[in-house]
């Protein structure tokens, strides 16, 4: 298990910038507080080390560039926002690294990047490239063309899925706050700053709460949940304090800087990754006792015997929820057979599945290869 003594051998990490740490509350972007940040980066960068950087703030400068006083609602304008303030956002990273003599590169991601199988191995193999090539990505939502239905929803879960893609061993998650304490300390003057807990402790689900920023859309809810999305790969998360001096150094150097989350378990494969980042699914299936134990328990594909209803109108080879009996989600696969031909076969053995449908895809609804436990 990773601890604070270790993170100086770390040599991959993903950084996470968001919009209240680069921007004068919305009023732009803020070169003099970008620069100290790039000139961390650089200096592990040059030192040999593997960094992505994920930052927000196109929209802040979209704002800015165009003297809106106020966040637009209309999702156009939004958009529009978003494509302005990129040319300057992207042009404040190049022009920062290029004083180190580093090059930098532009990645624009949405949700469909990512859930289409191709589309999320090319991402990959680009972002490999790029670090190969001693290249920073600078990699953010595009905005531009995001609807509601194709967005990360919050640039926290982008950065986790970023750090699945490069098998990251460090996320940092900069905020505004120290880390994350046991309870708001906002509200409560005596809550304590949480150092190093494991990922899936239930205890960070209380401790979290919801964004207090009008700019970003995330809050340390949404930072536990991404820190648990990243442990799937393997790698430690780090929710650090945006405003301390010289934050990423001080982090690789073990210093006991923000909150530190471990993962607790072993990396998933690359596929079982790919499978548990799946934001959207198309469909849900509700099983029964005995098969949600030997899914967990034993490891098993989930065979129709154990469905008991079916939701959606999924198809063949789309990423399906599992639900026990209270409606809580304990796994998500790609599944064998389409919704029609699902409702027709749970709760019978696979023996049968030619006699009803007059043919035979597979034995498994789920196999166990396409499927992770949640």
């Amino acid at each position: 298990m990773l601890t604070r003594d270790k993170l100086s051998r770390t040599r991959r990490w993903v950084v996470k910038i968001g919009s209240a740490l680069l921007t004068r509350n919305g009023q732009g972007l803020e070169r003099a507080v970008l620069e100290p940040w790039v000139n961390q980066i650089a200096a592990r960068r040059i030192g040999g080390d593997d960094l992505v950087l994920v930052s927000s703030g196109a929209v802040a400068e979209g704002m800015a560039r165009m003297g809106w006083a106020r966040r637009p609602k209309a999702l156009h304008e939004l958009q529009a926002a978003a494509a302005i303030g990129q040319m300057g956002l992207v042009r404040a990273y190049e022009d920062c690294f290029a004083k180190h003599g580093l090059h930098t590169a532009q990645v624009l991601l949405t949700r469909d990047d990512l859930a289409d199988r191709r589309r999320y191995l090319n991402a990959r193999s680009t972002l490999r490239a790029l670090l190969r090539l001693g290249v920073i990505p600078v990699v953010n939502e595009n905005d531009t063309v995001a609807t509601d239905e194709l967005r990360f929803g919050d640039n926290d879960t982008l950065a986790a899925l970023v750090a699945n893609l490069i098998e990251a061993e460090l996320l940092v998650l900069l905020t505004d706050q120290d880390g994350l304490f046991d309870s708001d300390p906002r509200a409560n003057p005596q809550a304590r700053l949480i150092d190093e807990r494991a990922v899936d402790d239930p205890s960070l689900d209380l401790a979290a709460g919801e964004s207090a920023s009008g700019l970003g859309r995330g809050g340390m809810i949404t930072k536990v949940r991404a820190a648990r999305l990243a442990a799937r790969s393997g790698t430690a998360t780090v929710i650090a304090p945006g405003g301390g001096d010289q934050v990423l150094v001080r982090i690789g150097r073990g210093e006991p800087v923000g909150t530190l989350l471990v993962p607790s378990q072993e990396p998933q494969t690359a596929r079982k990754q790919w499978l548990a980042g799946q934001l959207q699914v198309r469909g849900r299936v509700t099983l029964d006792d005995g098969a949600v134990r030997a899914l967990r328990e034993q490891g098993t594909s989930l065979l129709a015997v154990g469905v008991r209803a079916v939701q959606g109108g999924f198809k063949r080879g789309e990423v399906v929820a599992c639900l026990d009996a209270y409606g809580r989600e304990v796994a998500r696969g790609l599944i064998n057979y389409d919704a029609g031909e699902t409702a027709r076969l749970m709760g019978q053995p696979s023996g049968r599945f030619e006699e009803i449908l007059g043919y035979l895809v597979e034995p498994e609804l789920i196999h166990r290869d396409n499927l992770v436990l949640l």
